[in-house]
């Protein structure tokens, strides 16, 4: 089922989110939703705050190069309970956007590298190490876990530059 995003202004995107006890039939149906809203939207990652749900789950995605030396999206992986051991003091700049800021896209400094722990659908805890373009998508998807978004990382000049444009948002989506 394509759940409906929840926009940059609604009060559930600045929630942490609740830890998830258990791996119930309810939640394998959210993670499904998820998974089919994120292709419906193209997204590369989704959390579930931004389909109205105050859970420590997100989904991600990674490019990969097929055998003809293209680029495509993995398969989706599931992430409950995720966290960040930890960070490294190199950090680089890139562009980002997100589903419930539409239209919006800004440059965000971020570790170049992580390392994080999460469990998958099944209940198994996993660690990961994750460098780049990997680390910076789970690092804002769990950022919506924590009620942070990528325009919360940005300099306050950009902030400014952007602030009517974050209005007509939260504006236009309350009606």
């Amino acid at each position: 089922m394509i759940l409906p995003i929840v926009y940059y202004g609604q009060k559930l995107l600045r929630t942490k989110c609740a830890e998830v006890a258990e791996i119930t039939p309810e939640i394998l149906e959210i993670v499904a939703s998820m998974i089919a809203t994120m292709n419906v939207k193209n997204g590369v990652g989704i959390a579930a705050p931004q389909v109205g749900h105050s859970l420590r789950i997100f989904i991600a995605c990674d490019y990969i190069e097929t055998e003809e030396g293209e680029s495509e999206l993995s398969p989706p992986k599931v992430y409950i309970n995720p966290k960040i051991l930890s960070k490294s003091q190199e950090t680089c700049s890139e562009i980002e956007g997100c589903l419930s800021i539409p239209g919006i896209k800004e440059e965000v400094e971020r570790p170049v590298s992580i390392v994080m722990e999460a469990k998958d659908l099944n209940g198994n805890l996993f660690t990961e190490e994750l460098t780049e373009y990997s680390a910076r998508i789970r690092m804002h998807e769990n950022d919506h876990l924590n009620g942070v978004l990528f325009v919360d990382r940005i300099s306050p000049f950009r902030r400014k530059k952007i602030a009517h444009f974050l209005k007509q948002i939260e504006e236009k989506k309350k009606s």
